[in-house]
């Protein structure tokens, strides 16, 4: 099957970390949600003249966490949750790329603390284009939503009004940027 994309050039990407970011969304106390965000350290997106061949590889430092609050960061890194001591990379790689109703689906392993699940993105892609320096360059957005407990992820407090500190289901986004290499 050949998919039309404009811009499209086969060849390796690096990921450009300072207009990259892995995100993520969870529920506080059932009735608000905390936002924060992990740096990248690497990734690797090859593409292929076959878009539906393309791979990535991909890796966050945990320690990284930032939820802009910092007594909420220390708890994050602590062995309750990442344990960037134990477990400094959370990594993706990919399993295959699949074309359906005009969208873009990632599938791979994603492994947090030490457990590796599949995971599916959806995936948006933002296009093609040289910056002002003569890189070319690929965007796209990602997300995906995981149960957090299936990693391992499990701490949490029970609330007076009913209900937990923390929600099971975890929104990931992932905005990435890449550079075709030379």
């Amino acid at each position: 099957m050949t998919i039309d994309i404009p811009g499209y050039r086969p060849g390796t990407y690096q990921l450009d970390p300072a207009h990259s970011e892995v995100g993520f969304e969870v529920r506080h106390m059932m009735i608000s949600k905390v936002r924060g965000a992990f740096a990248v350290k690497q990734a690797t997106i090859v593409l292929p003249e076959n878009v539906l061949e393309a791979s990535v590889t991909a890796t966050a430092d945990a320690a990284s966490i930032d939820t802009k609050d910092e007594g909420r960061d220390q708890h994050l890194r602590s062995a309750d949750f990442f344990d960037p001591e134990t477990y400094p990379a959370i990594t993706f790689t990919s399993t295959g790329v699949r074309h359906e109703g005009g969208d873009f689906f990632v599938d791979g392993d994603l492994t947090i603390k030490g457990v590796t699940k599949p995971v599916t993105f959806a995936l948006e892609l933002g296009g093609f284009g040289t910056d002002p320096w003569g890189n070319y360059k690929a965007g796209a957005t990602a997300h995906a939503t995981i149960n957090r407990e299936d990693f391992g992820l499990t701490w949490n407090a029970a609330l007076e009004s009913g209900g937990v500190l923390v929600g099971k289901d975890v929104k990931i986004v992932l905005d990435l940027q890449g550079t075709l290499e030379a």
